[in-house]
């Protein structure tokens, strides 16, 4: 009986539920008369028959206007309370005022009050004891999502509080690890065991796991996330421990987890001689400023208190939200340039003015297809920005550069990851000739919620109710947050020597589809495949892009060593002379002048080791 009350479609519930009203309406007008003249039966009921159908009706129509039956019955709460009682009072009003006006006196004028608490009672009873038993007694007097509360300790009752208060989330449960508290109640919630979180919800309709537990070590929290993402459920994690302590924590601070919580990563913690040895009390040159590597970049390097940022950005949108987002502390001077890499009397004139002394270069083309579209533009933004920038550096004796570089430089298939391996032996030669420039390049893989990432893809499309695409069922990459990369980028660059290539320690590489899987299921879905036909999510297969890899690498050759920090290697690879590198430039200036793709390519594939033949194919 209950599945084919679910099942029925919304129309059909609407019609079901307005009859039900209807019978309870008249019901609630003939026990008025029961209760008012005192007999089962009163001979009045047949003198007042027209209050049988106009009540109802009057009613009815109040509620339609109200949007009752727009409210779905799993979610109702107290503002359908609220609703029913004006519907009822406006339909007793009305009534009241009709006898008076026509002077009814066959219908004693107590009905109408008796009928306004008997109907309020039966209907607003009747819609929570179905809500009750069509999907949960837990949240019977709740409205908000059914919640489970994972952690029975003094947190998890904070919570408890904090989500009572509201109407977003209906707590109905605890979950614990601590099996002396399994089967306790806690505020009227049972404590249940990790492995019963299958059944609840099933039996309680869980849709939300609200993690109370801020004190967890990593690996526990590793380990706990890692059995959740096998739920369809949604998870959200609570502030720090601070926030609780101040006793200020409301449902605003209960944010969902964040992706990167997900990477199984053990993040090492940095060490601040090295954050601080070519920053603090500097003047700093960031390129791509406004970019996702670029702002953090100078988020983090604000507080390592230099003298100077110069904000160097071509996009004017980019550029004002992180100058916006810097220029609120007059200790710290940040310059705002829209400018671009490839302009080398904007750079020259850059560096004197402002007396430059470390350079992050993270300006670049880097949508893989973008730039495989566009290779001219690709190529010329990238290589000869990189070396018309560390030209000026040389010339004007900058004591450090750091190029962004990518895992997509390893024997690229791909036009840009070519465009970023030929910056770094541009680096490479520069500091193979007399020179008082530090040049080093950072490598690294895919980072969470940058530009182009498939993170926020995923979640617009799972927002959006899908479908996710991934590109091939096979296809992995390496992932790190954009603080954690930061971090280590200014760390490596701190312990460069000159042409050193710096590869990031990226973890083991994840399973795109694995990623998408785990990101429905922490929205409280499910996604559609062979044993879950009736899924929330599909999952669009659309072929490899041009250029694009099943896996990325992170090394050309064997020749690593591990640096002074544990998350930092440090590779030797061959590199090009200064002479051979300033040839291509000129090169790859002309080509881009005749619009040429195919010497910009031929160039590349010269070389660059491992780009394939195939990219001379038109």
């Amino acid at each position: 009986m209950k599945s084919r009350l679910l099942n029925l479609k919304r129309v059909q519930k609407q019609v079901f539920l307005v009859l039900l009203d209807i019978f309870f309406i008249v019901f609630a007008v003939y026990l008025s008369f029961v209760l008012r003249i005192g007999k089962a039966i009163p001979s009045e009921i047949f003198d007042s028959y027209w209050i049988f159908i106009s009540l109802p009706i009057l009613t009815i129509l109040i509620f339609q206007k109200l949007n009752l039956y727009k409210t779905l019955l799993k979610y109702i709460g107290t503002r359908f309370i609220l609703n029913t009682f004006l519907a009822t009072t406006m339909s007793c009003l009305i009534h009241g005022f009709f006898m008076w006006f026509f002077k009814e006196t066959l219908l004693p004028n107590s009905i109408i009050p008796i009928y306004w608490c008997i109907s309020n009672i039966l209907i607003i009873a009747y819609k929570f004891l179905s809500k009750a038993y069509l999907y949960s007694w837990s949240h019977f007097l709740n409205d908000g999502k059914p919640t489970i509360i994972y952690g029975a300790g003094s947190a998890g009752i904070q919570i408890l509080k904090t989500i009572r208060k509201g109407s977003t989330f209906s707590p109905v449960a605890f979950v614990d690890d601590d099996k002396s508290k399994h089967g306790s109640l806690i505020g009227s919630l049972e404590v249940y065991s990790i492995k019963e979180i299958s059944k609840l919800i099933k039996t309680k309709k869980a849709s939300v796991l609200i993690l109370a537990i801020p004190s967890i070590n990593y690996e526990r929290r590793k380990e706990l996330l890692k059995i959740l993402t096998n739920f369809p459920i949604e998870v959200k994690q609570i502030p720090s421990i601070e926030k609780l302590n101040d006793d200020i924590l409301t449902t605003d601070d209960i944010k969902h987890v964040e992706v990167n919580d997900i990477l199984n990563r053990a993040v090492v913690s940095p060490k601040k001689e090295l954050l601080e040895k070519n920053i603090s009390g500097k003047n700093i040159l960031v390129t791509g400023a406004g970019g996702s590597i670029g702002s953090e970049l100078c988020r983090q390097i604000k507080v390592l208190e230099p003298k100077t940022i110069v904000l160097y950005e071509n996009s004017e949108y980019n550029l004002y939200k992180i100058n916006q987002e810097l220029n609120k502390d007059d200790n710290i001077i940040i310059v705002p340039l829209l400018a671009t890499v490839t302009n080398y009397k904007q750079l020259k004139t850059t560096l004197k003015k402002y007396k430059i002394d470390t350079i992050f270069h993270a300006a670049a083309y880097k949508h893989v297809p973008i730039v495989e579209l566009n290779p001219i533009e690709g190529v010329y933004n990238n290589v000869i920005g990189t070396y018309l920038l560390a030209k000026a550096a040389h010339e004007e004796s900058i004591e450090n550069m750091v190029l962004i570089s990518s895992d997509k430089a390893v024997r690229p298939t791909n036009v840009m990851g070519a465009s970023k391996r030929f910056s770094e032996m541009v680096l490479q030669a520069f500091s193979s000739i007399k020179t008082n420039t530090c040049f080093s390049m950072v490598r690294f893989g895919n980072v969470i919620d940058s530009a182009g990432s498939v993170v926020p893809l995923f979640r617009q499309q799972i927002n959006s109710g899908g479908p996710i695409t991934i590109t091939h069922r096979n296809i992995t990459r390496y992932f790190m947050s954009i603080p954690e990369a930061v971090q280590l980028v200014i760390q490596a660059g701190s312990m460069a020597r000159g042409g050193d290539v710096f590869v990031l320690d990226m973890g083991e590489p994840i399973k795109i589809l694995d990623l998408a899987i785990k990101m429905i299921h922490l929205s409280g879905l499910k996604p559609v495949d062979d044993k879950n036909p009736a899924g929330d999510i599909k999952i669009k297969f659309t072929g490899l892009r041009p250029g694009e890899k099943l896996y990325e690498e992170l090394l050309i050759g064997n020749d690593v060593v591990q640096s002074e920090h544990p998350s930092i290697m440090q590779a030797t690879e061959e590199c090009l002379d200064i002479s051979v590198i300033e040839d291509c430039i000129d090169k790859i200036i002309i080509a881009r002048k005749n619009q040429s793709e195919l010497q910009i390519k031929t160039i590349l594939l010269k070389y660059v080791n491992g780009y394939s033949r195939e990219v001379l194919v038109n």
